[in-house]
């Protein structure tokens, strides 16, 4: 495997998913650039105890010494490579995504590295897939998605399934992780698909 992904992770609930797919990606020896915002952070620190005050210690525990690569750029450093068109990458993915992050993208803000970031894929006709995090919806947010579905970019909100028999938490954070590698289309194995009745083993 080889190749650049951009991964954002914002200040939804769903920390998780973000954390477990840059972990994937970099088992699976691709590189990642890793964008998180403060609020972001945040949810790193309220759901996972990492802590937001030592930064680089946490990302280092938690992605380093694995095949791939990552790269950490602050969200407010607009000048990072990412922020480029002509950098290439395979694609982006914002992992949870917040309502107001994705209200940001649709709008072509541009207002943070993130929101720059997902601004170049659009442009450049790369993959952007938003896994949004946010329950109950109302029609702003619906039509945000539907702003940015129309422009081709992989909606996959944060539903995880129940016909796999998930038997742990860590089950149903694959399912949903492996539903973003779908359409990554990345090859993986987290997850029993529907009609597969052996066990998939987790990599």
């Amino acid at each position: 495997m080889s190749g650049n992904w951009v991964i954002g992770l914002t200040g939804a609930s769903g920390a998780q998913y973000g954390v477990r797919l840059v972990q994937v990606l970099l088992d699976m020896a691709y590189d990642v650039h890793l964008i998180v915002t403060d609020a972001g952070w945040r949810v790193l620190q309220d759901e996972l105890d990492w802590s937001a005050s030592k930064r680089q210690d946490e990302l280092e525990k938690h992605f380093g010494g694995r095949k791939g690569k990552y790269e950490y750029h602050p969200i407010a450093n607009i000048g990072a490579t990412v922020a480029s068109g002509s950098f290439r990458t395979k694609g982006m993915v914002v992992i949870p995504c917040s309502m107001g992050t994705l209200s940001g993208i649709a709008r072509g803000a541009s207002d943070n590295l993130l929101e720059r970031t997902a601004d170049v894929m659009l442009k450049e006709g790369r993959k952007l897939i938003m896994v949004p995090r946010e329950t109950p919806l109302h029609a702003i947010h619906l039509e945000n998605m539907l702003t940015l579905a129309r422009m081709g970019v992989r909606m996959i909100p944060a539903m995880p399934a129940f016909y796999n028999r998930p038997a742990s938490l860590e089950d149903m954070i694959d399912f949903m992780v492996g539903k973003v590698m779908d359409s990554m289309d990345i090859e993986h194995s987290l997850y029993r698909r529907w009609g597969e009745n052996n066990e998939q083993p987790r990599p």
